[in-house]
């Protein structure tokens, strides 16, 4: 049994190989389910994304039935309502493939997720027998209504209004919700308001059928262009007083406990878009010729499609590890007596932190891989016949979803730096010992001939580098660092690489124990790649924050210590590169 771990845990301890699961651990019936979802993709979307994005009537809510009826919108609910009842790591797996689907994964994910799951979750059993089967089925659509005009990233200032009627039989609501995907064709509409004047947010379940429900036009997007974007007003639309969602004022609570999920199903989902986005771009580079040669012979774009490929490798490998302890964490709450939902929230909620470093990096790699993939295609990259367009346009809006890409680099010091606080985490005393490290003079070791002795040490000083500047910042800053968001970020960014740095190491360690290292050249080859290149991004952001915060005989201390902690051997990225790239071209598609 793998040791059980907790949530921001990888900072201060170290994870063994055999304790983390990799996605090469697939059983038959987890690969069926895959095979489902590709299937689906093949048959339903590919062949019609022109007519997807041209929003073609009834088009979209069609192919959501027909996800339903193979399972698809019922893979983590239980089966007594209506759905397959999957774990938590087969959950991400289907979100992974259906990531591939461009505007069909936005729909599918908003239905299944932030559309079914504040129900599921938080609902009575009346509201989860009356409303979760239909939308397991798909004969219900679901959105979710939490974004107003004057609130985006403090989604607890909206507006929309709830008070009671006189008869005391419903809530009559009022307001204005803004960006609601899925809201042209929605039946069920989970809804956040305030009851009368409340400080925190309720949750409803609205039926489109109670009436007083009003939509603008869709939204002209830059992407997602097939997925239903509209304004939704509620003017004295009456919502019977049973379909209040969990308690009054627990609407806050939902919302943050329901993003936390949405966000690692979203780094889930772009790892799919990425590894179909290298797919295309190594077959048009295998095809493509210039200068009489196919443009895969030329290093400068093996250059791009091996680091496409090791990024995502990489976020994969950390979105895995993540999906596992969750479902360890889930597991060990059922033990102890916790009823399943509340295990789901709580085992998510331990796993916040984590969830906001996925979904930081699994949007920005989804973004480079596309971006690359443009530049791969050349001229064609640019012109709307070929998919590049498409891809390159529906990617953007990762780093915007879920909470944008610098809320959540905010969200990840923040939480750490609150479980510390709470006692939850032991931040001092590791970062005591690295103060006093800085003073005192490097231990002389046993050089370590092991194969990852050395990228070991590296995580391991890279760990200590933000406990360096982190703990650095919190002593100097002190009850301003909350507003020096550049310093935040900073910090993020650190902790980011190295817990994506050390999950590919783990992963790569995991695998050459099952299959030997020949087996494993190119993962070998992208772990080191990927490590090393997380050295340079931690001295840049490490350095980057010192000078903000340190001055004089202090700065240059504190200078001195990231460079000890940063410190690396020559490696010759060229020569790791081209060995991912080979196997990349031979085999046609991303294979890894």
């Amino acid at each position: 049994m793998a040791t059980q771990t907790k949530g921001g845990e990888f900072l201060i301890k170290e994870t063994q190989a055999q304790d983390i699961f990799i996605p090469e651990q697939w059983t038959e019936e987890q690969l069926m389910m895959k095979k489902t979802c590709e299937d689906f993709l093949e048959q339903e979307v590919s062949p019609k994304l022109e007519q997807i994005d041209q929003q073609e009537e009834g088009l979209m809510p069609a192919i959501l039935e027909k996800a339903g009826a193979l399972g698809i919108l019922g893979i983590s609910v239980p089966e007594d309502l209506g759905g397959l009842g999957f774990d938590f790591v087969t959950s991400m797996l289907t979100t992974e493939v259906i990531g591939g689907g461009h505007s069909v994964a936005v729909a599918l994910s908003a239905h299944t997720g932030i559309g079914t799951l504040p129900i599921l979750y938080y609902g009575t059993e009346a509201q989860k027998k009356k409303y979760i089967p239909k939308l397991a089925s798909g004969e219900w659509k679901a959105c979710y209504c939490l974004t107003e005009p004057g609130s985006g990233s403090d989604a607890n200032s909206g507006k929309t209004n709830a008070k009671l009627s006189p008869d005391g039989k419903h809530y009559i609501l009022n307001g204005q919700k803004m960006w609601i995907t899925n809201g042209g064709f929605a039946d069920i509409f989970t809804v956040f308001a305030k009851i009368d004047d409340d400080k925190n947010l309720s949750a409803f379940i609205v039926e489109k059928a109670f009436g007083g429900i009003t939509l603008n036009p869709e939204e002209h997007k830059m992407g997602i262009k097939g997925s239903s974007t509209r304004q939704v007003f509620f003017t004295d639309c009456k919502v019977p007083v049973e379909n209040l969602l969990s308690e009054r004022e627990n609407g806050f609570k939902i919302a943050v406990n329901i993003l936390n999920l949405g966000r690692i199903k979203l780094a889930g989902a772009a790892i799919g878009g990425s590894k179909q986005t290298i797919s295309k771009s190594v077959q048009y580079a295998n095809e493509r010729q210039q200068f009489g040669r196919a443009i895969s012979k030329y290093g400068a774009i093996r250059y791009k499609l091996a680091e496409q490929c090791t990024r995502v490798f990489a976020c994969e490998s950390a979105t895995y590890r993540a999906s596992q302890n969750i479902e360890d964490a889930i597991h060990a709450l059922k033990e102890g007596g916790m009823d399943e939902a509340k295990a789901k929230l709580k085992g998510v909620e331990q796993f916040a932190v984590e969830a906001a470093i996925l979904k930081v990096h699994g949007s920005e790699v989804l973004d480079y891989v596309a971006d690359e993939g443009v530049q791969i295609y050349g001229g064609m990259g640019y012109s709307a016949e070929a998919p590049m367009d498409r891809i390159y346009r529906d990617s953007r809006i990762n780093r915007i979803f879920e909470g944008t890409n610098e809320i959540n680099r905010l969200l990840i010091v923040d939480m750490i730096l609150k479980r510390a606080m709470k006692g939850e985490l032991d931040l001092m005393g590791p970062a005591q010992k690295v103060a006093s490290e800085l003073v005192g003079i490097p231990e002389m070791t046993e050089p370590d001939e092991s194969l990852f002795a050395y990228e070991k040490k590296l995580i391991s000083n890279y760990k200590k580098a933000i406990l360096l500047v982190a703990g650095g910042a919190v002593q100097k800053l002190m009850t301003t660092l909350s507003k020096e968001q550049e310093v935040l970020m900073n910090i993020a960014d650190m902790a980011i690489e190295t817990y994506v740095a050390e999950s590919v190491l783990l992963r790569v360690e995991k695998l050459i124990s099952m299959k030997g290292e020949q087996a494993c050249r190119e993962q070998l080859a992208m772990a080191r790649i990927y490590v090393n290149e997380a050295c340079d991004n931690i001295w840049v952001n490490g350095k980057e924050a010192l000078n903000s915060y340190a001055e004089g005989d202090e700065l240059r201390m504190m200078l001195m210590g990231l460079k000890r902690f940063t410190k690396q051997e020559p490696f010759n990225m060229k020569a790791a590169r081209q060995v991912v790239a080979e196997k990349l071209i031979d085999a046609n598609k991303y294979c890894y």
